[in-house]
């Protein structure tokens, strides 16, 4: 079994000596995952388990697990270099967009001009070359080089005597994020919302009431359906929740993994609801856009005159070269040309679309905190009541019955005062 890279990443965070429930908030996983993949991780890695008094488990690892891992798993490493290897080659990709624009640009007017050219030159047989140059005097071709340079123009100005830095991206990065945008601000949203979830319930003692989590949630049902609480079952399922009824009957939730921690942690700071990010339709700074837009329509309108010129089919004969080649790659110039435009175009209002969504999840989560932050009796009555099944234990050195670490007859020694100590517990309990 391949170990899980967000369970690995969690125990580097955690200081590498974490309970299930320490995984479980911090990667945003469910109990049974967290602990299927720290006994995996544990095995290969050359971990060790801690055990409390209370039967409780705490998994110690190595801070070189990642090497122990690497040097025994083939596709550990082969993961490893693929994803350097893949760095580059999308970086190869997001330009390529850029690069192709710019040839296409750059084949096109070269065409029109040849075919002007071609044109005045039999009118005048004696002077082809000097209408040639004549011709080529229309048309200005600027150093295209600067376009591969990051920060091509503004990117560093002048600031109190300073340089300093105002793009993130070349222009050939500019124009694949023109056409294609940035990713999805929001591709982790479930990982975020079960982490803020678990930090929630840990920060009340594990024990909380449905109000609560709802403003981490989306669809909760009709008024009729939330008065059952039926939202929270995924909850439930993910952390092993328990529910319980109050005097009143009021339905709270413990969730006993969530209560058992390695290191003692005060309570974290988060969101007062899941807050999801809107969608830019471009990191590009505006003059990047605008150019990118500009050159889009240069190249699309030089492919429809272009297309004109080679409209009867002969010009590209006569001439050959350069111009056939063109001719044979014309529709696909003009597919190019269309998609650069068309593409932005549909994304653009799509992300507005998109983004209203996401306002309105927004606007009913950040709602449901509200009432949590001005809870009224009832709801308050309903909260203390969840206090009484809240706790916290903490697995320290003090409280384990056994480690892995060392030898049981050592261990036995070290713990002989404590040992002898129950056993006259014990004895005196049963005079």
């Amino acid at each position: 079994m391949t170990p899980n890279p967000a369970i690995m990443q969690a125990v580097e965070k955690l200081n590498y000596r974490v309970t299930v429930g320490d995984v479980a908030t911090q990667a945003g996983l469910n109990i049974e995952m967290a602990n299927q993949g720290l006994l995996a991780l544990a095995t290969d890695a050359g971990g060790h388990l801690q055990v409390a008094d209370t039967g409780d488990i705490v998994y110690l690892f190595p801070r070189n697990f990642r090497d122990v891992l690497r040097n025994k798993y083939l596709r550990l490493q082969l993961q490893e270099w693929w994803k350097k290897i893949w760095n580059v080659l999308f970086y190869l990709i997001r330009i390529s967009f850029g690069v192709v624009l710019i040839l296409s640009i750059v084949l096109i007017y070269i065409a029109i001009i040849f075919i002007i050219s071609s044109a005045s030159s039999s009118d005048r047989d004696n002077d082809r070359g000097g209408n040639f140059g004549g011709g080529m005097r229309f048309f200005y071709f600027p150093d295209l080089f600067w376009l591969f340079r990051p920060n091509y123009n503004t990117g560093y100005q002048s600031h109190g005597g300073r340089q300093r830095e105002s793009n993130e991206l070349n222009f050939l990065e500019a124009i694949f994020s023109f056409l294609f945008g940035d990713g999805n601000p929001n591709l982790n949203l479930e990982e975020r919302r079960y982490q803020e979830i678990a930090t929630v319930i840990r920060n009340n003692g594990g024990a909380v009431v449905a109000e609560q989590i709802t403003p981490y949630l989306d669809d909760i049902g009709e008024t009729y359906q939330q008065e059952y609480e039926d939202y929270m079952l995924p909850v439930l399922t993910k952390f092993n929740g328990k529910p319980a009824v109050s005097p009143d009957g009021e339905i709270v939730y413990s969730f006993p993994e969530l209560q058992i921690t390695a290191t003692q942690n005060n309570p974290k700071s988060i969101p007062a609801y899941l807050k999801e990010f809107s969608w830019n339709f471009s990191k590009a700074s505006s003059s990047q856009i605008m150019l990118s837009a500009g050159l889009g329509v240069v190249n699309f309108a030089g492919a429809l005159i272009l297309g004109g010129l080679l409209l009867d089919g002969t010009v590209a004969r006569e001439i050959g070269g350069l111009v056939g080649f063109v001719q044979g790659i014309y529709w696909l110039l003009l597919a190019y040309g269309a998609g650069f435009l068309v593409i932005p175009l549909v994304r653009y209002f799509w992300v507005k679309w998109r983004n209203d969504k996401i306002s309105d999840r927004n606007h009913q989560r950040q709602a449901r905190a509200k009432l949590i932050a001005a809870a009224d009796e009832k709801l308050q009555q309903k909260i203390n009541y969840a206090h009484q099944f809240a706790t916290n234990t903490v697995i320290d050195k003090d409280n384990l019955a056994y480690s892995t670490e060392t030898d049981l007859i050592e261990q036995e020694l070290e713990r002989s005062d404590q040992i002898d100590a129950e056993w006259q517990r014990r004895l005196e309990e049963g005079e």
